[in-house]
């Protein structure tokens, strides 16, 4: 596998009086973009292609394009539509398998060689409890295999993980979304990627790996890019230090 997506069309509005008029990618953790630091951390584990879905404030991440071998894609429908319809835009750019990532992580790297690592195709990563809030819910099978997933707790008969925004995806699943997307007009433009996993999960097996330990955050919110700079980020480092 050498080919990682990241989603990042998203305007990020919930966070415009913290960090400006700028995709949330390129909020600064310790001096770096959050967005350079996940395409490091890519090149590190051998990934050699990098396409990033843009819409929002695509020339920040279209200045990246010519280096690290990143290539940018706009979905200039980006203010009205979900993440699934980035990744959708970007099927003729995608023929291998392919590690997905959103844009506004904080995460180990860990989480990157346990996927590229592991026997599955299509695997969602999940952690255990954040305290994060807006929080992300999953649902498995007996086997493992992803069921469900809400925001709302009361959706689900069991709650296994919390959703950690780094996926392994097969190109015969992303054909799969692709087949879905196209018989399916109106939902594809709506709804978010993993929404729309859910939806060929009686398809294909998607195998939910935990790692109950994994330090990460997404950065949505204020509270988020405050608990990532005060708690996560030193934590992080310790722990890729050991």
């Amino acid at each position: 596998m050498n080919t990682a997506v990241i989603l990042a069309a998203g305007i990020g509005g919930r966070l415009e009086k913290t960090i400006g008029n700028i995709p949330k990618g390129f909020i600064e953790i310790d001096s770096q973009a959050i967005v350079m630091r996940s395409i490091i951390n890519l090149k590190s584990v051998g990934v050699s292609k990098i396409i990033i879905g843009t819409g929002y404030h695509s020339e920040y991440y279209e200045a990246f394009e010519g280096k690290n071998s990143v290539y940018c894609i706009r979905n200039n429908s980006y203010a009205n539509t979900g993440s699934f319809y980035t990744l959708y835009k970007l099927r003729k750019h995608l023929h291998d398998d392919f590690l997905l990532l959103e844009s506004d992580l904080l995460y180990e790297k860990r989480a990157l060689t346990i996927l590229m690592n592991h026997h599955k195709k299509d695997i969602i990563l999940a952690s255990g409890k954040t305290n994060l809030s807006d929080e992300v819910f999953i649902e498995v099978d007996k086997s493992n295999h992803l069921h469900s997933l809400s925001k709302n707790q009361n959706m689900l008969s069991n709650i296994y993980g919390e959703l950690v925004g780094i996926s392994k995806i097969s190109i015969g699943t992303y054909g799969l979304l692709c087949n879905w997307a196209e018989n399916n007009v109106n939902q594809r433009k709506i709804i978010h990627y993993e929404e729309a996993l859910v939806k060929i999960s009686n398809k294909v097996n998607i195998f939910v790996e935990k790692i109950d330990d994994l330090v990460w955050t997404e950065i949505d919110t204020k509270e988020h890019f405050i608990k990532a700079c005060n708690f996560l980020y030193p934590e992080l480092l310790k722990k890729e230090d050991a």
